[in-house]
């Protein structure tokens, strides 16, 4: 595993490097505590990939969906942080958006458990002060 430290200033360099690194459409699953950054790091990830609005939190509507410009789906973003158990996400039809071929961007995946197909890509973030993240990445990729 690598770890790399970075700054907010830093992140969309960070994000990019990541990407070169991953597969194409990929499911990246963001661990961390509350205010490390999952939400942030996504928003640097669309942006790189050439998302047409912003990414932000879909915490209360549980999946946001990002389009290119030119009106292409470029990927969902999952906040599971207020499901109760993984059969909340089967209700929402987790396994069909795990089937397109688009950027799947998960946050607190650990509350969905086994539904996660082998092959995601595990980030983890730590606040190392208020500026500074840690992102651990799995060792396959870095």
């Amino acid at each position: 595993m690598e770890k790399i430290i970075y700054s907010f200033k830093d992140i969309e360099n960070i994000a990019q490097k990541l990407l070169d690194l991953i597969p194409e459409y990929s499911v990246i699953c963001l661990h961390g505590r509350m205010g490390t950054g999952k939400t942030t790091f996504i928003k640097a990830l669309v942006k790189q990939l050439g998302g047409e609005e912003q990414a932000y939190s879909p915490t209360f509507g549980i999946v946001n969906e990002y389009r290119y410009p030119n009106g292409d789906l470029l990927g969902y973003h999952f906040d599971f942080y207020r499901m109760n158990n993984p059969e909340e996400a089967l209700d929402l039809g987790l396994e069909e958006y795990l089937t397109r071929d688009v950027w799947v961007f998960i946050e607190w995946p650990e509350k969905v458990g086994d539904l996660l197909p082998d092959e995601c890509i595990n980030l983890h973030l730590k606040i190392l002060d208020p500026l500074t993240r840690e992102l651990t990445l799995p060792a396959l990729i870095s």
